[in-house]
This record gives structure tokens, sequence and C-alpha cells, in this order.
């Protein structure tokens, strides 16, 4: 017995190593960043950093201006063509130094990026409270691992509007957080990916719920155990045919991650980020509710526990689902996201209207539902172009989208 579980595991290496690179490698300056020598900003001197930038000199490709924006792990920088930076930022004395790296999130196009703000072009004013707010971000981006040197300097422009600081607006994003096929560094429906994706703006997120064959709850969107999604190993098919024993031992991940199960996903989303929006799709086509809500029930009263401002909405997406649904004690009392009719949100009683993208704005039916309390989600959105029609003239609570990142962009220059 112990020599079969000997070549199982050499057997499981083997496989696992024959995977390919699948990653957009993240630009790094290495452990000896002079980052790790300056003082974090506190809270105000964050909200006074904010606002939309004039792009005053640099790359075409960067565009006309960029949104900066702070969330849980540091400073979001983002144009409304794919390109955003994730940043570290921190002073010495007066000056505010920024360092990170580039990303265009169409393409596979990377690179270190490295700025700061003079004591007198913005960084005493930033840290005290006191001048006048005309900060000037200079610094230079570079190609991948290669020192910055093509030089970019942004200039301060205005506050964001009175609109979007009273908004609640939700910047969700697919899969977790990010799809495995974008080429990030962590695996799409991981707690990695929930961990990961507040870097892009997301305030919220879609995860995908299927059931296991003894009825765990777990994330994974695909009906099937494939290399897209995870690294070689001996178990293929349905990925619903097997027991959570069995995922748990031999499947990983394209990143080496664990697949979690919805339990440990809501926990960890509740405990350790400042997401506001969760919304479970549905994936599971077999008695799922009577597994899902029970836990759904859980993770609402935790966060209530903790003070926690998060909506968490099990999501229909088909008939099959609604029908699931309305088989459980007092369905019109659980948080819900309907992506069918407005008369099928009624009659759940959904919190949420998820409509298609390609239905148009619908403003109409959108008005209906905030008539009756009720939120307007659409989903998933990606082309900027579209993104900022749908921002602009439509009256949506919030987008779900593959770039999280052109949303904020949207969002945040109204």
């Amino acid at each position: 017995m112990r020599i079969n579980f000997i070549k199982l595991a050499l057997l499981l290496l083997v496989l696992y190593g024959c995977n390919k690179d699948t990653t957009v490698p993240v630009p790094s300056v290495g452990p000896n960043s002079f980052m790790n020598q300056t003082y974090p900003l506190n809270s105000p001197s964050k909200l006074l950093m904010e606002g939309v930038y004039s792009v005053a000199y640099g790359p075409e490709f960067f565009g006309d201006s960029v949104i900066v924006k702070w969330n849980r792990t540091g400073l979001l920088i983002a144009n409304n063509n794919g390109k955003y930076f994730v940043m570290k930022v921190g002073h010495i004395d007066s000056v505010i130094f920024l360092q990170g790296y580039w990303r265009d999130g169409y393409s596979d196009a990377t690179g270190l990026a490295s700025f700061y703000i003079a004591r007198d072009e913005g960084g005493t004013t930033i840290l005290t409270g006191n001048g006048n707010q005309a900060i000037i971000i200079r610094g230079a981006t570079g190609i991948e691992n290669g020192l910055p040197d093509q030089p970019l300097v942004l200039y301060y422009s205005r506050p964001f509007s009175e609109k979007v600081k009273k908004s609640n607006y939700y910047i969700l994003a697919h899969r977790g957080g990010g799809r495995t096929s974008d080429r990030l560094p962590v695996s799409e429906n991981s707690i990695a990916m929930i961990n990961y994706t507040e870097k892009f703006g997301s305030t919220g997120i879609e995860m995908d719920v299927r059931l296991t064959r003894d009825g765990i709850p777990f994330l994974y969107h695909d009906g099937d155990i494939n290399t897209r999604l995870t690294k070689k190993g001996p178990l293929a098919g349905p990925i619903e045919d097997y027991s959570w024993a069995m995922l748990t031992n031999f499947v990983r991940l394209i990143h080496g991650e664990m697949i979690p199960t919805l339990e440990e996903a809501l926990k960890f989303t509740i405990d350790s980020t400042q997401l506001r929006f969760v919304y479970m799709d549905m994936k599971a086509n077999r008695d799922a509710m009577a597994k899902v809500i029970p836990i759904q029930q859980q993770m609402i009263q935790r966060a209530k526990d903790k003070n926690r401002d998060i909506l968490i909405v099990v999501g229909i997406p088909s008939n099959d689902v609604l029908n699931d649904l309305m088989t459980y004690p007092g369905y019109q009392n659980i948080p819900s996201l309907c992506e069918l009719t407005v008369d099928d949100v009624r009659m759940v009683n959904s919190r949420v209207w998820g409509p298609r993208w390609t239905l148009g704005t619908q403003n109409d039916l959108v008005q209906q539902m905030h008539n009756e309390g009720r939120l307007a989600v659409c989903w998933t959105i990606d082309n900027p172009a579209w993104i900022r029609d749908y921002i602009i003239t439509g009256t949506f609570d919030g987008l779900l989208t593959n770039y999280p990142y052109v949303v904020a962009y949207n969002h945040y220059t109204q």
C-alpha cells in the first residue's frame, strides 16, 4: 500500500511538472527595494492623493488621463484602454515614493514603474493637509524587468465628483476576481484571487459554485477537470463526479492553489478583504440550494457580527436554478440575484436583477427595480467603449467585468 502511494506521489510530481507557463511575469525590483525604508501614509493623506490626473508627458499608450485610487492593498492608477498600475506607496520626510508595475490588461505588455511626488509639488500638502493641491507625479516606466527609462508625468486635475463620492457603485470582478485566461499570477476562483482582486479596483466579486459528489459546495467554473484551470493530475472528467476528499488530495489549480470550498471563500472575503458584494453564480445542476443557502445565511450573520457592509447573493442564471430556489422554505427571503426577467425577479423577490449587457441599458426596467427597492447589476461587459457608454447613459448599480480597472476609470471620472 505504501509503495503504491509513493508511486502515485511520483506520478503527480511528474504530471504537475509538465504544465506550461500560463502567467505574464509580474515585474519586481526584488527584496532590496528602497520602499522598505519608507513610512506609510495615513488615511487623510491617501484621500488627498486620489483623483483624476492628466498625462502631461509620457508614452502615448498611457492615454490622456488616469485615475488614482487607493484600495486595501495599495494604489491603483488606471486609464480607459486597459493600462493600469499596481503601486506601493510610502514617504521619507515630505517626499512621497511610488513603486510597482504596469500592465496592459488586453495584452501581455508589462513593466516596472517608479514615481515620486516632490515636497514642493504636492508632497508636503498631501502629508500635512496644508497648501494648494497641485500634485505632480513624476517618474518613469520600463519594459518587463528592465529599469524604468521612459518618462511619465501626471498632473492632478480634479478630485472625484460628489456624485462619485456619494455613490455605492459596485465594480464586480469575474470568476473570484480575475480569469486564469488573462495570465494573472493567481488562479481564478481561488482564495489567492479573492485576495488579489482589490489591486484592480474591484469592490465586489462573482464566484462560480459547484457541488462535489458528496454535496460540498466549492468554487470552480468549468464542468470538467482540465489543464486550462488545473495542473495535470490523475483525475479527469466531470468535476462534480468526485468527492471533496478526492479534489483536495489530487487536484491543484493552475498556479498550485487548492480548490476552495464556498465556506472558505466567503469567510476569507468577509474576514480579510474590503469587498462589498459577492455574487454566487450557481453552476451546480442538482439540488444545490439546500447546500448553499445555509452557508450563505451563516456568512451573512458572520458579516453582521463583524460589522461588515457586504451583500452576499445567490445567483439564478437559469430556470432550473430558479425552480431549485423555489423548493427552499422561505425562498422569497433569500438574498438572490436573478438573471432572468423582471417578472422572475419579483416572483422570488430577488434583491438584485442581473441582465446580460447585450440587452442594452434598459433604463426603464432598471428604474422599476429601483422603485421597488432592488438593485440592478449588468453582466459581463468588457469592451472599453461599451463600459463607458453603460456608465454614462445607463443607471445600473454596478457592472460585472473581466476588466475592473477599466470600469474603475470610467466610474471615477464621472
